[in-house]
């Protein structure tokens, strides 16, 4: 176990902004601590500035404020494209005809599902990572943290908009059509 212990590194996604665990031997990445290192030993990981630079974009669950992540949210989409979307094509579908008005109707039927969840964190992931048209659906939808001025600007305002917790209405951006979920 110490071999795969030590295949371990920490990388930077430049897309994600935040730090990822990267296991050279296996050629496999995750984002959180891979189970066979301890806490103790990241600080001794190949990488582990990348880190020390993220712990003040990193939050505790139920923080509310952007000023605690340096100005940025985290948030979580479930995206609908259509054939107007910038780029008509997904993960699900090579080629999306849908019209606006038909990703808005599938979209509202989601909304509908959260608004109703119990459980809203974890029903939103599982939809978004079966539904969404967005490479994000891999990860349940999550998105990271992300500042202003990184995302399209429709998309950006109802997401700072948003409480911890607390979905937004449907948003209509050049990629498609969302439903927002901010995490952090």
């Amino acid at each position: 176990m110490a071999s795969e212990d030590q295949s371990w590194e920490i990388r930077f996604s430049n897309s994600r902004k935040r730090p990822y665990f990267y296991n050279t031997a296996t050629q496999g990445s995750r984002w959180e601590v891979p189970d066979s290192l301890a806490s103790s030993d990241l600080s001794s990981l190949p990488g582990a500035e990348h880190l020390k630079q993220n712990q003040s974009s990193s939050t505790s669950a139920g923080a509310s404020a952007s000023s605690d992540n340096g100005g940025k949210i985290r948030a979580s989409h479930l995206l609908v494209k259509h054939s107007g979307s910038r780029r008509p094509a997904s993960w699900r579908q090579a080629n999306i005809t849908r019209s606006k008005d038909e990703a808005l109707e599938i979209l509202k039927g989601h909304e509908k599902t959260l608004r109703e969840a119990d459980d809203l964190q974890a029903t939103f992931a599982k939809l978004a990572s079966t539904e969404s048209d967005c490479s994000s659906a891999r990860d349940g939808g999550d998105l990271g943290f992300f500042g202003r001025n990184q995302m399209q600007k429709p998309f950006e305002d109802a997401a700072f908009a948003l409480e911890v917790g607390q979905l937004s209405d449907i948003v209509s951006t050049d990629s498609g059509v969302h439903v927002i979920l901010r995490t952090a």
